[in-house]
């Protein structure tokens, strides 16, 4: 399969929450993908555990305020920014950049100090991209009309 190039920017949708064409961050340091989220708390719905948070943050141009809600989840510990290991909710949930559509897994974070609320990391790129860091949003060739 041929490698799509994107940008170290890249517009990303994420239509299971709610994202049509939201910024994100291509960072090849990180091996998993990371999004803001508030609120995340576990609350048991009909008898099962649900995960339910807000993503992004208000303020945000893209902030809903809606809560989403994922019965399928896990925890995963990953290393922070500043390597420091921490524990996470992950979940999967579909994206769509560069016309290519799949699913992927997203760990939840407080990213509020940081310039971007999406982080893609190389999981996600793998066998798929090809990153130019001297650009942003090339997927938008590739974004139907």
């Amino acid at each position: 399969m041929e490698k799509k190039i994107i940008g170290r920017k890249e517009k990303i949708a994420l239509p299971d929450l709610g994202l049509k064409l939201v910024w994100a961050k291509i960072d090849t340091g990180a091996y998993t993908s990371s999004l803001h989220a508030e609120h995340i708390r576990e609350e048991i719905v009909d008898g099962v555990n649900v995960l339910k948070f807000e993503v992004l943050m208000e303020g945000h141009k893209d902030f809903t305020g809606k809560t989403v809600s994922f019965k399928e989840y896990r925890q995963k510990k990953v290393k922070n920014s500043f390597g420091q290991a921490e524990t996470r909710y992950l979940i999967t949930t579909r994206i769509r950049i560069a016309g290519e559509s799949f699913s992927a897994e997203f760990t939840l974070s407080d990213r509020s100090s940081m310039k971007n609320s999406i982080l893609l990391g190389r999981k996600i790129l793998r066998d798929r991209f090809l990153v130019d860091v001297n650009c942003i949003n090339l997927s938008k060739a590739f974004r139907k009309k």
